[in-house]
């Protein structure tokens, strides 16, 4: 973490200070590169480098530092290595090809000519001198990539170590006395610099002749930390308030970054104002070096706490905080860069000075202590925040109170660390918390940038974040702020740039290694190929095939088919032109096409009936067809379905297998004459010769009436009240069928109304009966019974007995 803080200040370091660097031990030895110019690689040169770096890695004393030059040493050994493994491929390609023409080599017992014998020797011959670099090459990778994986697991250990190695305990009385009298030896040794310079009449005499330069300095510096700062702020907030809505936070941002510029830049000047005074020895030199950065942290991190928590606040913004919240984020986010400053100032002070361990824990338990609260205190703001919690259903927002919760564990979590004792586990959670929330901040208001410079180059106003290509490039910048992730998270750039390395070779598969390069070049070889494809069916489209005597069915198929073609040539090509070795895949697609083949053989069988279809074509596009009770014209014919659109304007997605095993009317396929059908009915009695003779001339008067053969009337039969007739009648465009129908029956009407023929009526439905008609009807008919009804003498009962009972109870 401290590594990237330090890299954050580098340029501002560099100018404040003219040197930097350190000069390394006399004891090491000169680093001896791989030649880089395409000449053959030393193997004794890099015999000798392997064995040193042996001897180093096996040293449990060798630091860190120099293991991670050695490894810097090994990789370029490595990657010079791998590009030798493929020297002489050709002329080994070429000899395999040879030998593979020579035919197999004989059995045992088996004997051959004896001129191809001996060529077959010269030719192994040659390849085994021809392989031999790439053998040596391969042997000497192998090494230099062990080598690094050591370092890099030796390096990972000694990591986990330190941050597991446990110190004296800040919280421990006993230890408060050993760090009282490391500070106050600090500030003496401090006060001893400035009172010997002071002393020093050379010294003084430095100080009074830069004297006026020191105080112009200062000035400047007082200007730009303090007044300029301020400016700076209104100008941004005025700007953003009356600039129109497109771009108006965009220039209100880049505005806005003169507040960490200028004031860091007066940070500069007092530290050049300082060290101009002669007055520093090695402590206050240090100090004064670790200026820059700790005031470029403390300004940066107050300009993004006013992006993230502005004072003004518009209804698109980020964080939809109350203002009293907001003012709370800014204070916490300058609370943020004085912890990180303030312990960049302690480490240039006291750490070299070499004090305890106990010195040390104590000194930086208070800065931990402070960093844990305001973590805290700042994942309480956003996590408590009303206006955030009633826009949750935002990806974004719901992503900001992760992160908060993730932001009050750490607070919580590093004080306690650093209370036990685990100083160095504290600060690789608390600083490292900071600097992700920074990081997710500045990804927010790089989101921000990308919309509104999207917003400016296509003139729009409405929601320029919900446009595509913002949306695509913010995605690929926080992909690319992952590696930043893991710096801040304590991963060596070296691990970075190793799973690059990796990334590069490539993977294995099947015994075929394929690289990201091989992809690229597979994909701009394959779209240069279709792109070919598309513009040469764009030419017979338009050009060629107009031209012929092909009708448009065969037109559309030949273009499909072309396309299919170059489809697959260009992915031959393709991979051809990348390199990739497909013969190592055969057993692994062999495997998978099983498996697959049961899981899309419907996929399969419309594919290759869509290729049947392209080829036979029984149907083509505008035909009329009838397949599974639907019907409609084809307006497309793909791989694997056919779109038709049926009469009422509906598109039907018939796969490709139904329109081959099924059964398909066409009715339009070879030409457009069909027959039509329109049944007539008249009354019983009527003069069925009279009735021939006008259905015949209304048919015959269509204007899409064929006459040879001519239109047939039949007489289909009679019943009680009717009889039937049926016109059938042959039109050249079938496709105006329902048309000719309305207008024949239209005619049938005017002309059997003239002829005085008169249409049979459509049975009448039987009427339902009444309930209450029919209630009086049978009361009535109930009532007449009774009076004809003659009466009956009076009996006396019979006496009852248990059969007649039982009779009775029988008839009930």
């Amino acid at each position: 973490m401290r590594q990237l803080v330090l890299w954050l200040g580098l340029a501002l370091a560099l100018m404040a200070s003219p040197a930097l660097a350190q000069d390394q031990p006399a004891t090491e030895t000169p680093a001896v590169e791989p030649a880089t110019d395409g000449s053959e690689l030393d193997y004794a040169i890099w015999q000798q480098t392997a064995e040193r770096a042996e001897a180093e890695i096996g040293n449990r004393r060798t630091s860190s530092e120099r293991l991670e030059e050695i490894r810097s040493q090994l990789a370029k050994w490595r990657a010079a290595l791998l590009n030798a493994q493929s020297a002489n491929s050709a002329r080994i390609a070429t000899l395999r090809q040879q030998l593979q023409a020579l035919g197999p080599a004989p059995t045992e017992g088996a004997t051959e000519a004896e001129d191809i014998s001996k060529r077959r020797q010269e030719l192994a011959s040659q390849l085994v001198k021809v392989q031999a670099p790439g053998i040596a090459a391969e042997e000497a990778y192998r090494r230099a990539d062990g080598l690094i994986d050591e370092i890099d697991r030796t390096l990972r250990e000694r990591q986990a170590d330190e941050l597991l190695q446990l110190w004296p305990s800040p919280l421990n009385p006993t230890n408060w006395p050993e760090a009282a009298i490391g500070l106050s030896d600090t500030l003496l040794r401090l006060w001893d610099e400035i009172a010997s310079a002071w002393a020093d009449p050379e010294a003084r005499g430095v100080l009074f002749d830069n004297l006026p330069l020191i105080l112009v300095l200062v000035a400047v510096a007082v200007a730009l930390v303090v007044y300029v700062r301020r400016w700076t702020e209104r100008f941004a907030e005025r700007l953003q308030e009356g600039a129109s809505v497109r771009g108006r936070h965009f220039w209100a941002l880049v505005a806005s970054l003169a507040g960490i510029v200028l004031p860091t830049l007066g940070v500069v000047a007092l530290t050049w104002a300082l060290r101009a005074s002669g007055m520093f020895g090695e402590i206050g030199t240090s100090i004064v070096g670790a200026l820059p950065v700790a005031g470029f942290v403390l300004f940066a991190a107050a300009w993004l706490g006013a992006r993230a928590f502005p004072r003004l606040q518009g209804d698109g913004a980020v964080l939809p905080l109350a203002p009293e919240r907001r003012a709370e984020g800014r204070f916490l986010a300058v609370l943020m860069g004085i912890v990180i400053g303030a312990d960049q100032l302690r480490s240039a002070a006291m750490d070299a000075q070499a004090y305890s361990d106990a010195t040390t824990a104590v000194m930086s338990f208070p800065i931990l202590l402070m960093g844990g609260l305001v973590l805290m205190r700042l994942g309480r703001t956003l996590r408590r925040s009303s206006e955030l919690e009633d826009k949750g259903s935002n990806y974004s927002l719901r992503l900001i109170q992760l992160l908060a919760r993730g932001l009050s564990f750490m607070g919580f979590t590093g004080p306690i660390l650093a209370g036990f004792g685990y100083v160095q586990a504290a600060e690789a959670v608390i600083y490292p918390a900071m600097l992700s929330f920074a990081l997710v901040t500045l990804l927010f208001i790089l989101q921000r940038v990308l919309s509104e410079v999207w917003a400016l180059i296509t003139k729009a106003d409405d929601k320029p974040g919900d446009a595509l290509i913002p949306v695509l490039a913010g995605f690929g910048i926080t992909i690319a702020s992952l590696p930043v992730f893991a710096l801040i998270w304590g991963a060596r750039f070296s691990d970075l740039t190793e799973l690059w390395t990796r990334f590069t070779e490539g993977f294995t598969l099947g015994g075929a290694t394929i690289s990201p390069t091989d992809f690229m070049v597979f994909a701009v070889v394959f779209v240069i190929g279709y792109m070919l494809t598309r513009l040469f069916q764009g030419a017979l489209r338009t050009t060629i095939l107009p031209k012929t005597k092909i009708d448009q069915g065969g037109q559309t198929a030949l273009i499909a088919g072309v396309g299919y073609v170059g489809f697959f040539l260009a992915a031959l090509v393709a991979i051809n032109a990348a390199g990739i070795d497909l013969s190592g895949l055969a057993i692994v697609a062999g495997a998978l096409s099983v498996g697959i083949g049961f899981g899309l053989q419907t996929i399969v069988s419309n594919f290759v009936s869509g290729i049947i279809l392209l080829i036979e074509r029984p149907v083509s596009e505008g035909d009329w067809i009838e397949v599974g009770g639907v019907q409609g014209k084809v307006r497309a014919i793909s791989v694997r379905s056919t779109r038709i659109e049926t009469f009422d304007r509906n598109d039907v997605i018939v796969p490709n297998a139904d329109l081959i095993t099924g059964r398909v009317t066409n009715w339009t396929r070879f030409n457009l004459s069909g027959r039509i059908i329109v049944p007539v009915s008249v009354a019983i009695g009527s003069d069925t010769r009279q009735v021939e003779r006008v259905l015949k001339e209304i048919a015959e008067e269509q204007p899409l009436a064929i006459l040879n053969p001519p239109p047939l009337i039949v007489f289909m039969g009679y019943t009680p009240t009717q009889l039937n007739f049926e016109v059938r009648v042959i039109l050249r465009d079938v496709n105006f069928g329902l048309q000719v129908r309305s207008e024949m029956n239209h005619r049938i009407m005017e002309r059997l109304a003239a002829e005085g023929i008169n249409i049979v009526p459509p049975p009448a439905p039987p009427a339902e009966p009444d309930p209450l008609k029919t209630a009086e009807t049978v009361l009535a008919l109930a009532d007449l019974v009774h009076e004809e009804r003659p009466p009956v003498a009076k009996r006396k009962p019979a006496r009852k007995t248990p059969a007649a009972t039982d009779v009775k109870g029988a008839e009930r």
